[in-house]
């Protein structure tokens, strides 16, 4: 897979020892958010599906970084799974300061005719119920604990305005965002910020090589991007120099909602 752009080097924010967990951390954006908070003095708790992927990530970062990278398998539309995986943070590391819920998935491109209830429960489940149920955790803890927390959302573009060819991811991506306004507003005063990036399409192996010049031309900058240029924005919004950030919906999509 041939990146859109190189690496560049970026503002480098110090995570102070926090702990971070991410849902859908074994793959794609997730695992690029891992590997930027590792090396950001992060320790990490991924939590995915992907049993032996995430395994195998977590003991990949566990060798290369001084921090610490835990692995769990984790259906995010399983309420029993969410609390497991903040558990785990909580029990290995101490505390739980950061989450990132990033698990999604797509579903199938149904416009509203031709959707069936299957898909919609399936999409729902995965990018809106999965969504609610990690931050409902991760906001218990942080309220327990006392001393504030960030949690990252991941919307999408198409959460800002609608893809008519797929119903349902449009929907829950749609409900991500106004569910990041709500919860970003209602635990400000406790030092807890949430907050949601709206990616464009994102160059990952989910993304079909012959869809790639297409997705380029409907972005303005007429490229996708690249996992670790969302990375670098959450790793920002996660940091104490975003402290006065809370409730916004980011668009990182290289201008498509700007037109």
């Amino acid at each position: 897979m041939e990146r859109e752009v190189e690496r560049i080097k970026v503002s480098y924010y110090d995570l102070e020892g926090a702990t971070a967990l991410i849902t859908g951390g074994a793959s794609g954006i997730g695992k690029a958010c891992a590997d930027r908070f590792l090396r950001s003095n992060a320790n990490v708790v991924i939590a995915d599906w992907n049993e032996a992927e995430g395994q195998r990530v977590a003991n990949e970062f566990e060798a290369k970084y001084t921090m610490h990278c835990k692995f769990i398998k984790t259906d995010v539309s399983k309420e029993e799974d969410v609390k497991a995986a903040v558990q785990l943070a909580v029990d290995t590391f101490g505390s739980l300061d950061i989450l990132v819920a990033s698990a999604g998935i797509g579903g199938a491109n149904n416009d509203i005719a031709q959707e069936t209830l299957e898909n919609w429960s399936k999409v729902n489940a995965v990018d809106y119920t999965g969504v609610m149920l990690a931050d409902k955790y991760a906001i218990m803890q942080m309220l327990k604990q006392g001393k504030g927390g960030a949690v990252i959302n991941l919307a999408s573009m198409f959460g800002l305005v609608a893809v008519p060819s797929n119903v349902a991811y449009s929907a829950a991506k749609a409900g991500v965002v106004n569910l990041t306004k709500a919860a970003g507003t209602a635990y400000a005063a406790e030092g807890i910020r949430v907050n949601c990036v709206c990616p464009g399409v994102i160059n990952t192996p989910l993304v079909p090589e012959e869809q790639k010049e297409a997705y380029r031309q409907m972005h303005p900058m007429h490229r996708i991007g690249e996992d670790f240029e969302i990375a670098s924005i959450i790793t920002f919004l996660v940091s104490k120099a975003a402290r006065f950030i809370t409730g916004a919906a980011i668009p990182v999509d290289g201008g498509y909602t700007s037109v």
